[in-house]
């Protein structure tokens, strides 16, 4: 089995974005296009050769084949041992779970996280580091620039190994194990929650549902919430990974999951929801006729971390992304723990977590985790709305409100504009950096800015610099309006607004957000002249 150079030329448009590599998987079929980008890894990780790579997936399209590539070019490139997951599965937090607990030199995670998948979908390849968490910066920028001067790979001769039996096989001469994808991690849920606690409110008349949307977390809702804890059977739905997610799109909101939802609406709604995305590191939170935003969520997880077996000593901090709404930050203040506000993208907490900063982080996308691994967890979030349940013994919605009342409320939403023409896109954004010194004092039939400007980050451990991280239009009475570009999509660009109003009487609070909202909705338009600029009105998804 002969170890072939072959020879390629660069691809143009292969720089990692927030959460790796995402292109259709059209793209990723190119001759040498996968190749490419997973030689320019192994060229700038010298850390790789001679030690243990951890490799898999969500399951999607593509997924399949590009592990058998992966790894005959890891053997080409001196890997010598590679933990895959049994058929190619790996969840995000799993990959990140395996990569911390047997102290690899890094992974390699197959997924384009919450975009739709199959033939026509999706894909997408990261880098994690051997902390277990997306890359930084400093070595995505590396990877890229390899990419842009690579003119060969390496790759071993050979046929295809099984992937669907656990055990060991050789690849040349690198070993590779095919391992159960949930087992580490399970127990290491075991570890951070109360399962006996769990397992009591789950065989009793409590009512709930976790929706895996045909992706990742299947397996593993399966075997800890029904095999494991003893929630009835069925009460993971949608739970088979399939390689189009069912011709759905796996990405947990009230617009991709409305069935689930409507399942919590009503005197006869269950108890309890839940869903996960693609590759399992987002979660959504429903209670009857409540749905818990990812900022609430984030903020009363913190506010009762000593209910968490994992966490009953108490926390250092607790860190948010820049569009998170600011619900956290009030309970850091009133538990006198440190707070950090950083930019978008799980990879900034990295730092934080390893320095023992923080303990609890999440960003308003839906992702919530802690440090028990480095990527966040769409099922740890679920478990741990379970053990707050099972020791509160009262519904989510009363949980909800009771933290309302004692820290506050903030009216949070986002509105995603998806599929916007890119030219556009970045002409809107740069005109608004070119009037921000000039809004500030206005007022839009409200308070007034008092502050606008363009997010920049401080790194607090390395004192590493990211700039223009998301535009703020920050308003005397505490509201925020929030401009980005996310890196998340394939086709065009999406810009997120988000916007937020805080809410301290406990007698104004009022259960409809937009309504709440709905002059600073109208000032968000207005500011950014959507639709001149654009051409839109109407956002396509509202959270």
């Amino acid at each position: 089995m002969p170890i072939r150079e072959i020879a390629t030329q660069p691809f143009d448009d292969q720089k990692p974005g927030t959460s790796g590599l995402r292109k259709r998987v059209t793209v990723f079929q190119q001759p040498h296009y996968l190749e490419n980008f997973v030689q320019a890894v192994f060229d700038t990780q010298p850390q790789l050769q001679g030690g243990t790579l951890v490799l898999g997936g969500d399951g999607r399209y593509y997924n399949r084949q590009a592990i058998q590539v992966i790894l005959r070019m890891a053997t080409a490139n001196g890997v010598a041992h590679c933990l895959v997951g049994q058929g190619g599965i790996l969840s995000t937090p799993a990959a990140s779970c395996l990569i911390r607990k047997y102290q690899t030199q890094g992974g390699l995670i197959l997924s384009a996280s919450h975009n739709p998948g199959g033939p026509d979908g999706d894909f997408g390849i990261k880098f994690n580091t051997p902390n277990g968490g997306p890359a930084p910066e400093k070595v995505t920028e590396a990877i890229y620039q390899r990419t842009l001067e690579i003119d060969r790979y390496r790759i071993l001769d050979a046929d295809d190994i099984d992937l669907d039996h656990i055990g060991e096989v050789s690849v040349g001469t690198m070993r590779v194990e095919i391992v159960d994808p949930v087992a580490d991690y399970a127990e290491l849920m075991r570890q951070q929650f109360d399962f006996d606690a769990i397992a009591g409110l789950l065989r009793g008349d409590f009512r709930m549902a976790f929706d895996a949307m045909h992706a990742v977390t299947g397996p593993y809702a399966k075997r800890i919430l029904e095999e494991q804890l003893g929630a009835p059977a069925g009460t993971v739905v949608n739970g088979v990974p399939l390689e189009d997610f069912g011709g759905g799109h796996p990405d947990p909101n009230l617009t991709y999951a409305a069935e689930l939802v409507a399942r919590t609406q009503g005197p006869q709604g269950l108890d309890f929801a839940a869903a996960s995305d693609g590759d399992g590191d987002r979660n959504m939170i429903l209670g009857r006729d409540i749905f818990v935003t990812p900022s609430d969520s984030l903020a009363i997880l913190t506010a009762n971390h000593r209910v968490f077996p994992a966490w009953r000593d108490g926390i250092p901090g607790v860190a948010r992304s820049m569009p998170t709404s600011q619900a956290v930050d009030r309970v850091a203040k009133a538990l006198e723990i440190d707070l950090y506000e950083t930019p978008t993208g799980w990879k900034f907490f990295g730092n934080l977590l390893d320095a023992g900063k923080i303990a609890f982080c999440g960003e308003e996308s839906f992702g919530t985790g802690s440090a028990h691994v480095r990527e966040k967890d769409g099922l740890w979030a679920v478990l741990a709305w379970l053990n707050l349940l099972a020791v509160e013994q009262r519904p989510v919605r009363e949980i909800v409100r009771d933290h309302w009342r004692r820290f506050g409320r903030n009216y949070y939403t986002r509105h995603d504009y998806e599929g916007v023409d890119k030219t556009k896109a970045e002409a809107l954004m740069e005109r608004l950096r070119r009037i921000l010194p000039t809004l500030q004092g206005e007022c839009y039939d409200g308070p007034r800015i008092l502050r606008a400007d363009d997010f920049r980050y401080v790194d607090p451990v390395d004192g590493s610099v990211s700039e223009h991280q998301g535009l703020r239009f920050l308003f005397e009475d505490g509201s925020r309006i929030v401009y980005r570009l996310s890196g998340t999509g394939t086709v065009g660009a999406t810009l997120r607004i988000y916007i937020e109003r805080p809410e301290t009487r406990p007698e104004r609070l009022e259960d409809d957000t937009q309504a709440a909202l709905a002059p600073l909705i109208t000032a968000s338009h207005t500011i950014a002249d959507l639709a001149y600029h654009i051409g839109r009105e109407e956002p396509d998804v509202i959270t």
